[in-house]
């Protein structure tokens, strides 16, 4: 493995933009104050990483408002440039990861995107880096992002968090999240995020499959690894299960129309059958994939409870989907992804 203090990987990581954005930190009763608070911990925690974000030409912070005071002391905190971006307070996630790249400098060949309700690991950044080094014309470098090793953690991985190979490019996959990706400046700016009406997430699953389509490569580095925190609260967690369920309307028609050969494309238009489908055989992969993400094994009683709520989490991701196809939808608003959940534990 390549030390973090390789110049080659420096060189790079000096041609490089990180963006973070803080919408999913909007949730709660905090307010901008939580907002800060969750920064500063996510600042100690990259702080610890093997490759010093000192080295990145850049690192930018969209935000609601935090107050400008509160910015400049943030700044001063750490040891590599900081740039806060103002947005609205009806920015969306996605547009504001597409308003991080365009506040970027033109001459960072590459951007990161990272979430700011993330925990990622020590050699994270330094891992999505590497392969630019041998390959430094790689479209697009995906990491691994999972939930948090625990019996829940490792059920909603195989959920939320499958990686499905590319068989075209060697270590490959054919999507990536919106947490934990890499890309040539170049490829962002021909794709981006677009609009979906009526999706929480999911955008990144559409824009995955537009590159996959076009034969774009994404390298899969699973050593590239970062936690996604699970909502605060018991009734978040459900409230992101029935909203996950009633994305799986907005994307069964891109699937469709990718997987299905154009005699079957009427069956995007079967009202619940169709998503119901597509969730029956997310679920049989989840099943499949349980100890085979680079999570610590579960066995005995802690693997079939991890069953067991893969189950019972997929059932609410399908009664979502079901209420959703028959025409009723809580996600019926142009700028769905602007929905706050509350990540701040």
């Amino acid at each position: 493995m390549m030390p973090a203090n390789n110049p080659l990987l420096i060189a790079v990581a000096g041609q490089t933009a990180m963006v973070i954005e803080t919408n999913n930190l909007r949730g709660g009763t905090g307010g901008l104050a939580a907002v800060v608070r969750s920064l500063e911990r996510l600042f100690a925690l990259l702080d610890q990483q093997s490759l010093p974000l000192k080295n990145l030409h850049e690192v930018i912070v969209t935000h609601d408002g935090i107050d400008p005071a509160e910015c400049e002391r943030l700044s001063r905190a750490q040891d590599f440039p900081l740039h806060f971006v103002l947005l609205t307070a009806d920015t969306g996630y996605y547009n504001a990861k597409n308003a991080g790249f365009e506040a970027s400098s033109p001459t960072c060949r590459y951007v990161v995107f990272a979430d700011s309700d993330c925990i990622p690991d020590p050699q994270w950044l330094a891992q999505m880096l590497l392969p630019l080094v041998d390959s430094p014309d790689l479209p697009v470098v995906a990491g691994r992002t999972s939930y948090r090793p625990s019996v829940l953690g490792a059920a909603l991985s195989t959920i939320d968090f499958k990686y499905y190979p590319n068989p075209r490019y060697p270590n490959s996959t054919r999507n990536f999240y919106a947490n934990n990706v890499v890309f040539q400046r170049e490829v962002f700016a021909q794709f981006a995020y677009q609009p979906l009406q009526k999706t929480y997430r999911g955008h990144c699953q559409v824009f995955g499959l537009r590159l996959e389509q076009s034969g774009v490569e994404m390298r899969y580095v699973p050593a590239a690894h970062t936690v996604h925190r699970i909502p605060d609260s018991l009734g978040e967690i459900v409230q992101l299960r029935w909203m996950r369920g009633q994305d799986a309307c907005s994307l069964t028609p891109f699937l469709v129309r990718r997987h299905l050969p154009d005699a079957w494309q009427w069956f995007a238009r079967t009202g619940p059958i169709a998503p119901l489908t597509v969730l029956f055989c997310r679920l049989y992969f989840s099943f499949g994939v349980l100890n085979h993400q680079d999570l610590p094994p579960l066995k005995g009683l802690r693997r079939l409870t991890a069953y067991g709520l893969i189950l019972a989490v997929s059932g609410i991701d399908m009664a979502g989907a079901l209420v959703r196809g028959l025409g009723w939808s809580t996600l019926d608003r142009p700028d769905a992804d602007n929905v706050a959940l509350s990540y701040h534990r």
